[in-house]
């Protein structure tokens, strides 16, 4: 089976993968179709893989270095999206102002915020888009960097940890086949969509 994942690419088990997770990770909060989750469950489903079949440590993505690196990866694209709506100015500002989910976004975040909320950042890093929203919407409100980092931090690692578990878990539980990645990828957009709903009842 390590062989099979392994057609997905040499990556997978050199230590370019750290790289490829780390620019698919920080990049997607300005191309959300990026498949960073995917790609960090992929690479977890190998790590376990090649455990499973005896691999030196040196042939399999080590899941710990993994998800540290798609963590870190998640802050820092978030800073920078962050760093950019601060500089935005008024063309953000009138963009922002001409979206009513951007609109609405914006004022909750704040609210939240202020109110120490900083949950609804975590929330938002599993629901689609829902990471570039609250980063680029906390940066256009001019939120202070202590309200907004240390719950992006813990965003980045739980989304981090959750989609390495998945990947390497998965592949423990149903096996190391393409129906175990499929299930815990699955169960990664199902985490996307549940984040959204609840979101959504968020009262405004």
């Amino acid at each position: 089976m390590f062989e099979s994942l392994g057609s997905v690419g040499a990556l997978i088990g050199s230590p370019w993968i750290y790289a490829l997770v780390a620019a698919s990770v920080l990049l997607d909060v300005f191309l959300p179709v990026l498949p960073s989750g995917v790609l960090v469950i992929t690479a977890a489903t190998a790590a376990a893989a090649g455990t499973a079949a005896g691999k030196v440590p040196a042939d399999v993505p080590d899941i710990l270095l993994l998800t540290l690196c798609a963590a870190t990866a998640s802050v820092l694209g978030d800073l920078v999206a962050y760093r950019l709506a601060w500089r935005g100015g008024d063309r953000l500002d009138r963009a922002i102002a001409r979206s009513r989910r951007l609109t609405t976004a914006q004022e909750r975040l704040g609210s939240a915020l202020a109110r120490g909320g900083g949950p609804l950042v975590v929330l938002a890093r599993f629901a689609p888009a829902g990471r570039s929203v609250v980063s680029f919407v906390a940066g256009a409100a001019h939120r202070r960097i202590r309200e907004f980092l240390p719950w992006s931090a813990l965003a980045g690692l739980s989304w981090a940890a959750y989609s390495v578990a998945l990947g390497y878990y998965g592949a423990q539980w149903l096996g190391t086949t393409w129906l175990a990645t499929g299930v815990s990828v699955l169960a990664l957009f199902g985490a996307g969509a549940g984040a959204a709903y609840v979101m959504r009842r968020q009262p405004a």
